[in-house]
């Protein structure tokens, strides 16, 4: 069983953490605020409830992901119709999600991922992205939700939810090649 919840120390402990996280999935640095902000009020308010079943930095997660969703939720009434922007060709990716044309050479990958310079240019890349197609994308490829469960939660179709991971995936190659792995050609 876990220790009592020191709520005089949450901010200090979890504050940071729970900031980035939120900010990684909305994008705005107002709205990841007010969802922190949320969720220490939450966990204030069911501070009794707290069972002890979970870590306080799991529980205080949890309460952020319930009021990330809501947000989302939120937002999505409002938003019919999501662009990027830029028009991009129909045919980049073949049936089977593999690239039509392959990306430039990105060297080795897997060094690029343990360079935390690289984190900050990925960083700003996905802040270039609307709103709508961020928060797809980083559900399914950051957080490892199925799409069912990321359509349901931002109240949009499949098909959307496919065209909207689709113009990420194009919008941070493009911007991951002209910023990260052709930078030094």
């Amino acid at each position: 069983m876990s220790p009592s919840p020191d709520p005089e120390g949450w901010i200090e402990k979890y504050g940071d953490a729970l900031y980035r996280h939120a900010l990684a999935i909305l994008g705005q640095e107002a709205e990841a605020e007010d969802c922190v902000q949320e969720t220490f009020s939450a966990a204030l308010e069911g501070l009794s409830g707290f069972s002890g079943r979970s870590t306080e930095k799991t529980w205080l997660f949890g309460i952020l992901k319930h009021k990330i969703v809501d947000r989302i939720r939120e937002e999505s009434r409002f938003r019919l119709v999501e662009t990027s922007g830029e028009e991009e060709p129909f045919d980049a990716f073949l049936a089977n999600g593999k690239w039509v044309r392959p990306p430039s050479d990105w060297g080795d990958p897997e060094k690029s991922l343990e360079n935390l310079q690289f984190w900050a240019v990925f960083e700003e890349c996905l802040k270039g992205l609307s709103p709508g197609v961020s928060k797809v994308f980083v559900l399914k490829a950051l957080e490892d939700r199925s799409m069912e469960d990321i359509c349901v939660e931002l109240g949009i179709s499949p098909v959307n939810g496919g065209v909207r991971m689709y113009r990420a995936r194009l919008a941070l190659r493009k911007c991951l090649e002209r910023r990260w792995f052709e930078k030094d050609s």
